[in-house]
């Protein structure tokens, strides 16, 4: 059967190409939207990425800084014992030291005590008591031997 309007099936290959050049268009429109928004995410993208990098390389620089200023601290702690260290070795050399003047004191007080036992009891005796009295009456420290100075270094306790 033949159609009775013959142009009825040109004009909707008419209507079909103008559909699918409107088809296209719309197609390319919403391909060109898509590469601007692909376009703007990497954008975007790049940008939390610079941000990111910047970031770390300001902590690195902090870290770096701090890490610096520990060293510097434990450089000054160290030296710091090692003075104090120093001066300990310094004051047990003196400790021992007076130790053993206070032996040799205590020895001679013993000493001294002994005789004036022997004073006492009526044991003829033909030296002066002044000096012995004077001795036990007077300050130990006040003597001539005790105002030395008493040297020592921690270089004698180091091995």
């Amino acid at each position: 059967m033949a159609s009775p309007c013959g142009t009825s099936s040109g004009s909707s290959l008419v209507r079909n190409s103008v559909s699918e050049e409107e088809l296209q268009v719309v197609m390319d429109q919403r391909k060109r939207k898509r590469m601007i928004s692909n376009r703007e995410s990497a954008r975007r993208s790049r940008m939390r990425k610079q941000k990111h990098l910047d970031d770390l390389r300001a902590q690195a620089a902090q870290l770096s800084k701090e890490n610096h200023q520990i060293g510097t601290n434990i450089n000054i702690t160290t030296q710091h014992y090692l003075g104090i260290q120093a001066e300990n070795s310094v004051l047990r050399a003196q400790v021992g030291e007076l130790s053993h003047r206070l032996e040799s004191l205590d020895e001679i007080i013993s000493f001294l005590n002994a005789n004036n036992r022997v004073f006492e009891s009526g044991v003829a005796y033909n030296g002066p008591i002044e000096p012995i009295d004077e001795f036990l009456n007077s300050n130990p420290f006040s003597l001539g031997f005790s105002n030395q100075a008493i040297m020592a270094s921690s270089e004698i306790f180091q091995c």
